[in-house]
């Protein structure tokens, strides 16, 4: 048996990801307690603020924009090992088959621990992408959404939704550079509402999570919607971008 006590935490959690009781992609529900002392609060404190700041943007007790900063102030704090270990990050991706065109989302189910939440206010996957492939440029409508490099180098690109138009959507260029494991962007209906992710290694790995209906009242319906970010450049650095289909999308930058 391992003793907590001998090792660090970070052997600790290396030592331990195997052996923690896991979810497959069809999320079987199984109930694990195997968190040691020294890393279950942290892990435990780190999930429930995560979740409360869900239900406060869902809520309207934060903003969308309060959300995204204090949500990747939480994404920059975790150790990736222990995160890793939380999703049982081995288990998910053994024999795991890439797709050629876009990424791959794969679900999984967080252990049930005492003093974590039943369940959760935000949606999580992991993206699985090749080398070279794309979680393609798109926004959200009455979304709040944030993104978690666990390995892997990616170009990641971020725009401002300015206006909407019939066909087209006014944007401005925002985040453009390389994204590296434990680094974090975020995206909402008012800021940074645009990203495109492109695998620069292979493979590469994604942490995600995305709080729905955080605009009440809001006329656009829930969910994403595809642009090509490489239109027409209007004065003031401004870009006016198709509104593509989701095979466009990944037609084009899959």
């Amino acid at each position: 048996m391992l003793n907590s006590d001998n090792l660090s935490r970070r052997e600790f959690s290396k030592a331990t990801i195997g052996s923690f009781l896991t979810y497959s992609m069809i999320e079987t529900l199984c109930q694990c307690d195997a968190f040691a002392d020294d890393v279950k609060p942290i892990t435990t404190k780190w999930l429930a603020s995560l979740n409360e700041l869900g239900n406060d943007v869902k809520d309207q007790r934060l903003s969308q924009v309060a959300w995204q900063q204090k949500t990747e102030e939480l994404f920059k704090r975790i150790d990736l090992a222990e995160l890793l270990g939380l999703v049982d990050f081995e288990r998910l991706t053994k024999n795991l088959k890439f797709v050629d065109n876009g990424a791959r989302s794969l679900r999984f189910k967080f252990p049930e621990v005492e003093g974590l939440p039943k369940g959760y206010v935000f949606g999580k996957q992991v993206f699985a992408l090749k080398k070279g492939r794309s979680v393609v440029p798109h926004g959200h409508n009455n979304m709040a959404t944030a993104f978690l490099v666990l390995k892997g180098d990616l170009h990641g690109r971020h725009y401002d939704r300015l206006e909407d138009r019939q066909d087209k959507i006014l944007i401005r260029p925002t985040i453009d550079r390389k994204f590296s494991p434990g680094e974090c962007s975020s995206v909402s209906d008012y800021k940074d509402n645009i990203h495109w992710f492109k695998a620069l290694t292979e493979p590469a790995f994604i942490f995600n999570i995305h709080v729905l209906n955080v605009r009440p009242g809001s006329a656009r319906p829930t969910g994403r919607v595809y642009v090509d970010p490489n239109g027409k450049k209007v004065s003031g650095g401004f870009v006016l971008a198709n509104r593509i289909s989701y095979k466009q999308a990944h037609k084009m930058y899959g």
